[in-house]
């Protein structure tokens, strides 16, 4: 049977959280670019697949998909269980789930790309003001987020070992870096980024370290 595929963009911070968790369970998967530059996620082709029109979108060759990261994190735990991405312990897991959706819930809608377009289109925001909407919202998460890792952090987010906070977290940091937000004020994020980052799983998933990257700034 072929492998599954995931449907992404190499900038795309929800593409990046779920190849991150796909290296660190080592699951086989193709990758199929969708150029959001041309808005090949509106076309109708793609939309076939993901009506929502975003990436990514996971399909498996029986007919199944996903297309909320979360979701296709969370069931990709299920279906390979190790290494796990949840703590064992119920207010851990919590924890590390709290963490998961201030990002993808709170933080990262607001810098969607259809957002900063909308604010281009609608209210004639131009390319500094968009970045200084991005800084913005990304530092509000980031507070909580940073005073929420005071009591859970260890060598990672939630503890010493990754778990699903990390996998969105270092994506999210990775965004906040490409719209120079000051990350002097959350020194507890910079150092948990920083130790994902160490791991090859993360950096195989990197936005810089993929084909697609490549091509498009060739």
């Amino acid at each position: 049977m072929p492998d599954p595929v995931l449907y992404g963009y190499w900038r795309s911070s929800a593409s990046y959280r779920v190849r991150i968790a796909l290296n660190l369970k080592g699951i086989p998967a193709q990758g199929a670019f969708v150029d959001l530059r041309k808005a090949e996620q509106g076309s109708e082709a793609y939309r076939v697949l993901n009506p929502a029109g975003l990436v990514p979108l996971w399909s498996e060759a029986d007919g199944f998909s996903l297309a909320q990261s979360l979701a296709i994190i969370e069931y990709l735990d299920d279906v390979y269980p190790d290494p796990p991405l949840l703590p064992a312990e119920p207010r851990l897991r919590a924890i590390c789930r709290e963490i998961a959706y201030a990002i993808a819930c709170d933080i990262h809608p607001l810098g969607n790309l259809r957002v900063l377009e909308k604010l281009s289109a609608d209210y004639g925001a131009d390319a500094d003001a968009r970045a200084a909407w991005v800084r913005h919202w990304i530092g509000r998460g980031f507070e909580a987020i940073e005073a929420r890792l005071a009591n859970a952090a260890g060598r990672h987010a939630v503890g010493d070992r990754i778990t699903l906070a990390d996998v969105c977290l270092a994506p999210q940091v990775y965004n906040a870096r490409r719209f120079a937000l000051d990350l002097s004020p959350y020194p507890r994020i910079v150092a948990v980024d920083a130790a994902a980052r160490e791991e090859p799983a993360f950096a195989a998933a990197a936005p810089e370290n993929q084909p697609d990257a490549t091509r498009l700034s060739g």
